[in-house]
């Protein structure tokens, strides 16, 4: 009988990276699905929902993840990416950022060669996310309750390739994003811009019309998987 094959060593850690051996992380989720927002939308992607919020967002559609989940290894999260097959992976909550395992787990997808999303409050601030990672930044407005959490610093570690979202729920909200992006300089920025609407609570044909009457320089979305899901499955 022959000797079962060897199996996978794991990523040597690239130089400067945390080790990953000691990490651990409340995971509340990990699904293969299509992304649902960003620039990536409709690209296949794994998923990996880590547990844990400190904000309250009036229309957050993944409250389940405020707490609770499975304890797994940095190991065992990578393992379970790379058996979904795809290219593609992205951390999101919950917010992600508030297990510092967050950060050897981005180190090692990227040493796996996987292109690596992150999706982020902005609340945190964002200074030892790994450079390759593509930030996805979904800056509060009034309308989400917890504007006073933004972390303004943020904006000046956008580089090319990241993305400021605006998930608006009124005109509010609109003229709120549309004046920061004038003041802060956002529309010459190198992040892309994306303005999307608050699923059920805002008509996407009246953020349409405004986004025309002023021509803003933004990419405009609807949240494609409450589209094509009922808008509170999970795993999609």
């Amino acid at each position: 009988m022959s000797a079962p094959p060897a199996p996978k060593p794991w990523p040597s850690p690239r130089p400067n990276a945390p080790s990953t051996r000691s990490s651990s992380l409340m995971v509340s989720e990990l699904f293969l699905s299509l992304q649902g927002e960003s620039t990536f939308q409709g690209k296949l992607c794994a998923f990996v929902r880590l547990s844990g919020c400190h904000l309250r967002c009036r229309w957050c559609d993944t409250t389940y993840a405020f707490s609770g989940g499975r304890r797994m290894w940095v190991e065992e999260v990578v393992e379970a990416v790379l058996n979904m097959h795809s290219p593609l992976a992205e951390l999101t909550g919950g917010e992600p950022l508030l297990q510092p395992g967050a950060y050897p787990l981005m180190e090692s997808l990227l040493s796996e060669g996987l292109e690596v999303l992150l999706e982020t409050s902005g609340s945190i601030y964002l200074d030892k996310v790994p450079w390759e990672v593509k930030k996805v930044v979904d800056l509060k407005p009034p309308g989400s309750g917890e504007v006073e959490k933004n972390c303004w610093a943020n904006l000046k570690l956008l580089k090319e390739g990241d993305e400021l979202k605006f998930v608006l729920a009124s005109r509010e909200d609109y003229v709120w994003a549309k004046e920061l992006c004038f003041r802060e300089g956002l529309f010459e920025g190198k992040a892309e811009l994306l303005f999307l609407v608050a699923h059920g609570l805002l008509s996407p044909l009246e953020v349409a019309t405004w986004l025309i009457e002023d021509k803003l320089p933004v990419r405009f979305q609807l949240q494609q998987h409450k589209y094509i899901w009922p808008a509170h499955q999970r795993g999609v």
